[in-house]
């Protein structure tokens, strides 16, 4: 990466004092410095228009960046840098190194699930997604999260809340993703942990490759990885789909090159995901009790807001799960006859725990996704998963 704003034989003494073998460059933009017409100045080596065509004709290992203000913005530089990681090339500075997040081979028919952030809907997405392929295939969900099993396990069948308080009570996390999407989306389950997360969406531990393994043993005719927050399952999987929130910030963009489906509850997002030559879709998220109400007074608890006007037996709303300290003082205040709750944060180690106290019910709310053709679109993925796989071993 250079541009204008240096002068030329700066540029070509900077390519010849560096170690590394040039292939090409592409000119970020900047006239100031240049004598000749734009794209006509000699710099010892071919020019690109853009990074992939830079790596598709030279294959080159690294994109190294000698750009700078005013031509490359810190947002411009890391839509280059997410470029580039979506080629597979690592991205370096004067100060600064991205390496494309490592993806491991897996044998089986795969999807993954991966969000820009938290709160973005993935979840849902993922739930949604395996209750459609479970109507005629095997499923299997491989899910990590921050407070997953220190060892990955296999929840084979949908837990009930008194199974997710009896895993509470003996000092475990009720409500890790793996545990919400088996007992939502009723398919088996692995769940794994994970710790830390860069910009590019690796991680900095976890055992998800030991989860790998578990799910090759049990075999399925679809795995689905779900991500968590906004880092990637480490895993090459057949396709992926991208639920974002936002794809101009940090290396968002690259999430969104390495997906075959973007989904956003935001339209300007969606519009983003397109111009980066995304398959996109905006999609709705509707609450759902999974169990009659039966027109008893009932207190919601979600970690953020939710459309619930459908719901009649609401009576009070806390978008607290998140906070514990604010969830205790809704919990102290609240008189209802059932407790509708989302399986995230202090769902069951606070709101059911309360509940148990009082002798009130329990009912888990689920959230269905709803856009215009999103499940063609998911199942196309699945058929061209299984496809993509079908070649690779054929190639072998």
């Amino acid at each position: 990466m250079i541009d204008g704003e240096h002068y030329v034989p700066v540029v070509r003494a900077a390519l010849a004092e560096l170690p590394y073998e040039f292939v090409a460059a592409l000119v970020a933009g900047g006239t100031e410095k240049l004598r000749g017409p734009a794209g006509k100045e000699d710099y010892g080596v071919p020019l690109v228009t853009g990074i992939e065509e830079g790596v598709a004709l030279h294959g080159p290992e690294v994109v190294v960046d000698l750009s700078d203000e005013p031509v490359l913005s810190p947002s411009a530089r890391l839509l280059l840098a997410s470029r580039s990681l979506a080629c597979g090339v690592p991205y370096v500075g004067a100060d600064f190194r991205f390496e494309p997040p490592a993806l491991e081979p897996f044998p089986l028919p795969s999807l993954a699930v991966f969000g820009t952030g938290k709160r973005v809907g993935k979840t849902g997405v993922t739930g949604h997604l395996a209750r459609l392929l479970a109507r005629d295939r095997d499923v299997l969900v491989v899910a990590m999260g921050r407070g997953g099993p220190p060892e990955p396990e296999v929840v084979e069948v949908a837990p009930t809340v008194a199974d997710l308080l009896e895993r509470s009570r003996a000092g475990r996390h009720a409500a890790s993703d793996h545990l919400e999407t088996a007992a939502l989306a009723g398919v088996p389950t692995i769940g794994c942990r994970r710790c830390g997360g860069g910009l590019a969406g690796a991680t900095f531990v976890s055992n998800v490759p030991a989860g790998v393994e578990l799910a090759v043993e049990r075999g399925a005719d679809v795995v689905v990885f779900d991500g968590s927050g906004a880092a990637i399952p480490p895993v090459a999987t057949d396709r992926r789909i991208l639920v974002a929130h936002d794809l101009v910030s940090g290396l968002n963009a690259y999430r969104a090159l390495i997906s075959d489906l973007v989904l956003s509850t935001s339209g300007e997002v969606v519009a983003q995901a397109v111009a980066l030559g995304r398959r996109a879709l905006r999609f709705d998220l509707h609450l759902r009790p999974v169990e009659p109400l039966a027109g008893r007074r009932t207190a919601l608890f979600t970690t953020g807001p939710a459309v619930f006007d459908h719901v009649d037996e609401v009576v009070f709303a806390s978008q607290n799960l998140a906070d514990r300290a604010a969830l205790r003082r809704d919990l102290e205040s609240v008189d209802a006859e059932v407790f509708l709750v989302e399986l995230k944060a202090a769902a069951i180690d606070l709101v059911a725990e309360a509940a148990a106290e009082r002798g009130v019910e329990v009912v888990l709310a689920a959230y269905d996704v709803e856009a215009p053709g999103l499940d063609d679109e998911l199942l196309e993925l699945a058929e061209l998963a299984k496809r993509a796989l079908e070649r690779e071993n054929l190639a072998r």
